[in-house]
């Protein structure tokens, strides 16, 4: 078998309609466009996006230099200066910030932020770290634990 002999089957393929060429031919006068108006003329039409003179959606929308997280991860956020009031060798952990008192509502799973200077050593169990808050709390003697949120 040959590249040549690998034709499709009789029949198989339809003619192009051929428009405008009298009425017995089923597509003459006005080409099954209908009558008048835009869309019947020669050419293509309009453009994609063109809405009639409406301004487009593309145009309509704000652009914007980034699009916002949908479902964004909320964390209950605490500073290492906050945890520095803690005795000694004290498990961190979010219910015992808020038995504690350093954190007053529960807005999601703990996350550790690196403001503020830390002298205890405190073992800190959180769902997040930041790499400042980890460096404070290892270079105090102390050790950041990643707990499930």
């Amino acid at each position: 078998m040959r590249l040549q002999d690998a034709v499709p089957k009789p029949s198989s393929r339809k003619r192009r309609r051929r428009v405008g060429r009298g009425i017995a031919a089923g597509q003459g006068a006005s080409c099954g466009k209908g009558m008048r108006g835009q869309k019947s003329r020669s050419g293509s039409g309009t453009r994609p996006g063109f809405e009639g003179g409406q301004m487009p959606l593309y145009r309509r929308v704000p652009k914007l230099k980034h699009f916002t997280v949908i479902n964004p991860k909320h964390y209950t956020i605490v500073n290492v200066g906050k945890l520095a009031s803690l005795p000694a060798n004290t498990e961190v952990t979010l219910a015992s910030l808020l038995e504690t008192g350093l954190v007053t509502a529960s807005n999601g799973p703990l996350k550790i932020l690196g403001d503020g200077e830390l002298n205890v050593s405190l073992t800190v169990k959180a769902a997040a770290f930041t790499a400042s808050a980890r460096q404070k709390i290892e270079a105090a003697g102390g050790s950041c634990d990643v707990a499930g949120s």
